[in-house]
């Protein structure tokens, strides 16, 4: 059984990490994109992305106070759900995309890298608490 603390603290995660991508998505788009092009610009976010969900995941999944492989494999799928559903919602209705327009943005070939950012959040919580020394 999961306590409301644990599921607070992981709904914070959720937050945190949606705040975070959202600002990295408008510094890319306004500030390297002009510099460097669209197709460059996505293909460093998608790393740079990553490192930033990584560097929030060793901050606030340890004192979320999971134990094992399992469960912080657990916690990448609840985040990968979360922030696909939130990629779309952004995308369906602040942006006003069509649904045929979304799904580009997970598809590698065509140079948007976000399907590879949430493979590998789905294994951040896993190597975070691995390196913090929590699992």
């Amino acid at each position: 059984m999961v306590s409301g603390d644990t599921v607070l603290r992981i709904a914070a995660l959720c937050v945190v990490l949606a705040g975070a991508e959202t600002l990295h998505g408008i510094a890319r788009t306004v500030l390297v994109v002009p510099r460097i092009g669209k197709e460059r610009a996505l293909r460093w976010s998608a790393l740079s992305g990553s490192l930033l969900a990584f560097a929030i995941c060793l901050a606030l999944v340890p004192p979320i106070g999971l134990r094992g492989p399992a469960a912080h494999l657990a916690l990448g799928g609840v985040l990968v759900a979360f922030m696909a559903a939130f990629d779309l919602a952004i995308g369906r209705w602040l942006m006003r995309k069509r649904w045929a327009k979304l799904w580009p943005d997970f598809d590698p070939r065509t140079g948007n890298y976000l399907s590879l950012g949430l493979g590998f959040l789905l294994f951040a919580p896993w190597l975070a608490a691995g390196l913090r020394g929590t699992l």
